[in-house]
């Protein structure tokens, strides 16, 4: 192999090894021993398990954040969340190993992009069609930024519910998502009072 090639083995060796072991678990030994080479090898292309792991985990938040990016494309809002649930959840069937090694803990001390960056991005995307809505509503636009989280980790925690429950096709996911999303957005109140608890009387 050439040394792109071999980098290139290495780094799908990785991400499987990463996927079904996780970061802690996973050894220099067992990637080299699964690519058929020596460790020397990998410490030569990587420096070490945490810059391979670094290499994995950025491909990973590319290939993600690339997918949803294409969403905002749409000038609809709902459409905007359709495809945004959809692209997600598309990412997820297609790359499940990818996936399952975002959604672990990351190595402490590790920079970079995190599946927490990707979803603080889409998150600002979100935002700011939300304080549009808001603004044109009369609501609080201040509050755009809360609910913008709100509607994103949902389909967050909906992809990771998913990966255990794939009987449910994925246009029918993303078509539940929005209907949630969508509809609660459009029942919104301007301004939500908290309620009082009721005070228990002996």
């Amino acid at each position: 192999m050439s040394a792109r090639e071999r980098r290139e083995q290495l780094v799908g060796v990785a991400r499987s090894v990463f996927a079904e072991r996780g970061y802690e678990a996973t050894s220099i030994e067992e990637i080299a021993e699964r690519a058929g080479v020596s460790k020397p090898v990998v410490y030569q292309h990587f420096g070490g398990k945490e810059g391979l792991y670094a290499v994995v985990v950025d491909r990973e938040v590319r290939h993600l954040s690339d997918s949803i990016s294409q969403a905002f494309s749409a000038r609809n809002p709902q459409d905007v969340a359709h495809a945004a649930a959809e692209a997600f959840l598309g990412y997820i069937q297609e790359r499940e190993e990818g996936f399952q090694i975002l959604i672990r803990d990351a190595p402490i001390g590790m920079t970079g992009g995190t599946f927490a960056s990707v979803i603080s991005d889409v998150a600002a995307r979100t935002e700011q069609l939300l304080v549009d809505e808001f603004s044109r509503r009369g609501f609080d636009a201040k509050t755009a930024p809360m609910y913008a989280l709100m509607l994103v980790g949902a389909v967050a925690l909906v992809g990771e519910w998913w990966l255990e429950h794939r009987d449910m096709p994925r246009e029918q996911v993303a078509a539940h998502v929005v209907n949630l999303m969508w509809n609660g957005l459009r029942g919104l109140s301007p301004a939500p009072t908290p309620r009082r608890r009721r005070r228990i009387t002996p």
